[in-house]
């Protein structure tokens, strides 16, 4: 099935095209929960050309979310993920 991603307009604060955002989950390599924010999840993904992105989201239920962050992948959210 597939996921209804929607977007805040916050997502595109860093100029992380809706095309890379949605390209970043479908490649997806983590999709974690973050623990002290039961209501936000964390992605690591690639955009079209192959560089890794960092996308925070909120699920809505179960087939529909909506991404509020995107970014070039960070050092501390590699941290974050290792630990």
């Amino acid at each position: 099935m597939d996921v209804i991603v929607e977007f805040n307009k916050v997502a595109f604060r860093h100029q992380i095209s809706k095309e890379d955002i949605l390209n970043a989950l479908k490649t997806k390599i983590h999709d974690l929960a973050i623990s002290e924010f039961p209501e936000k999840n964390l992605v690591i993904g690639f955009d079209r050309a192959g560089n890794p992105l960092e996308l925070l989201y909120n699920p809505v239920n179960d087939n529909s979310i909506v991404v509020f962050h995107a970014m070039k992948l960070r050092k501390s959210t590699i941290e974050m993920v290792e630990n």
